[in-house]
């Protein structure tokens, strides 16, 4: 079955809308948990923008199934990850104008910096993954590096409108799962996934885990974080091939 990481950035994004202690991501890290999540994922951006420092530690020490660290591959964020050392990092694109993520990671342009700090992970029990699009090049230069796995921004699936440009994206991401996997590499997923869309996903080949955040968090508004955790658990549940 496909496993299920909740993004919990946006309950530090409406804490620091204050700048004040609530709500506290630690503890919707231990709700998700608790509510069948199998990954707790958090970006550690180098703005500070919602994250902070505090809670990837806190969560460190907290989390009972696996934390992921999404961060750039810059050297002061490196060295945190190597200090608290998460189960895995995602490594990932980052703009300080951007609002999120928006587009994969350039793994094949910057190959030399990329696989260094990839191998400086592995030697500290890091699992690395590599942010792309589904492009075969990207999928290459990620396995020249030695990333044990990729996430497929699936931005251009969640946000096509029509249902022809929909099927066809979807086409691209299954023959991307296809080519990684004979590449070596493992497949998650991510970015604009919903309750809606989430399904056909959930039925790419080789992919084992979707990162899923800003739909859980919205709907977690008028439901309770637990009840939209499970409802998103059910669905992959049900819908994995």
């Amino acid at each position: 079955m496909v496993t299920l990481g909740v993004n919990i950035d946006h309950i530090a994004t409406i804490r620091q809308a204050r700048r004040t202690y609530e709500p506290d991501p630690v503890w919707g890290a231990a709700i998700a948990e608790l509510a069948g999540a199998d990954c707790i994922t958090v970006h550690l951006r180098e703005d500070r923008r919602h994250i902070q420092d505090r809670d990837v530690r806190i969560l460190r020490q907290t989390v009972q199934t696996k934390l992921n660290l999404e961060m750039a591959n810059e050297e002061s964020i490196i060295a945190i990850a190597l200090d608290i050392r998460p189960d895995q990092v995602t490594l990932v694109p980052e703009k300080r104008e951007e609002i999120t993520t928006e587009g994969g990671l350039d793994v094949a342009a910057h190959a030399d910096a990329i696989a260094k700090s990839v191998q400086r992970f592995r030697k500290n029990g890091i699992v690395t993954s590599l942010f792309i699009d589904p492009d075969p090049a990207q999928m290459k230069a990620s396995a020249e590096c030695g990333a044990e796995f990729i996430e497929f921004h699936t931005g251009k699936y969640a946000n096509a409108q029509t249902e022809k440009d929909t099927a066809e994206e979807l086409e691209i991401l299954t023959q991307a799962a296809k080519t990684a996997h004979r590449l070596g590499l493992r497949v998650n997923a991510g970015h604009g996934l919903n309750y809606k869309n989430v399904q056909a996903i959930c039925k790419l080949p080789y992919i084992e885990e979707l990162n899923i955040g800003h739909s859980i968090i919205s709907r977690a508004v008028f439901s309770g974080l637990s009840e939209a955790v499970r409802e998103m658990k059910d669905i992959l549940r049900r819908e994995s091939v």
